[in-house]
């Protein structure tokens, strides 16, 4: 399965957000899943199973439980092919980022010069 295939998918995207912030049980991602979404425990499943399945995440059993992490490399894989269009939005943040700078500074001359009175 293609990268974009598995991440065009909201569920696995969102429980991809999940695991960003460290290991987590089945579930406990199955818990936040089916509460935002609405799917069976079953449904969650299927989901971490394509995200194993396809290198987004990997499992490891502890026990009784099963403790899913993000894997780096295919995010990796998208960051560079996403590298080419960054060319895109970068010109325009810089942009963003020298008129924010120049509002700030405006902002501070007029109350440096009101205060003056």
């Amino acid at each position: 399965m293609h990268a974009f295939d598995v991440l065009g998918d909201p569920v696995r995207r969102r429980i991809l957000e999940l695991l960003a912030t460290g290991e987590q049980t089945s579930g406990e991602v199955s818990a936040v899943i089916r509460s935002e979404f609405g799917i069976s425990q079953p449904a969650v499943s299927q989901h971490l199973r394509v995200l194993r399945e396809s290198g987004f995440a990997s499992v490891r059993p502890e026990g009784t439980r099963r403790l899913y992490a993000v894997q780096a490399e295919p995010l990796r894989e998208v960051d560079a092919w996403l590298d080419r269009f960054r060319g895109f939005w970068e010109q325009r943040l810089d942009a963003l980022g020298t008129e924010l700078a120049r509002g700030r500074r405006e902002r501070r001359s007029r109350e440096e010069a009101s205060g003056d009175d």
